[in-house]
């Protein structure tokens, strides 16, 4: 669902490197590394994703980013905000009774914060509840 918008506006991908390094087709695609919060090296490997964000920050300027959860793209979400430009966080459609950590966190800063669960509106009032992007 969000294709016609990417394409529509000077657009590109962020993503966790994996092993099978997923690619929007068409798209430009900037890798992070990818983040397991139980993993002992997860500060560490916030900070490197951090310096990598900044770096395509400079180079690509958003103006709004918008954000499915994923861990990784924390440093990027905040980078955003920091400079005064938009967050538009998507909660995970897994999530239909309970917070991911990213949301909690980042349900704050959104300046647009949506569920895909009419049910998750409990867990987050402010959120808008338009079904599932999928």
């Amino acid at each position: 669902m969000l294709k016609p918008l990417m394409q529509r506006y000077d657009s590109f991908v962020l993503t966790e490197k994996t092993q099978y390094q997923a690619k929007a087709k068409g798209e430009k695609t900037y890798y992070v590394e990818q983040i397991n919060r139980k993993e002992k090296t997860v500060l560490l490997k916030l900070v490197l994703n951090a310096f990598r964000c900044l770096g395509i920050f400079i180079k690509e300027r958003p103006d709004v980013i918008i954000c499915t959860g994923v861990l990784a793209m924390l440093p990027m979400c905040l980078l955003m905000k920091l400079c005064g430009k938009k967050l538009i966080y998507i909660e995970s459609f897994a999530k239909v009774t309970s917070a991911t950590e990213s949301g909690r966190l980042l349900y704050r800063f959104a300046d647009q914060f949506y569920v895909q669960w009419e049910s998750m509106k409990s867990v987050y009032p402010n959120a808008i509840y338009k079904g599932s992007i999928y």
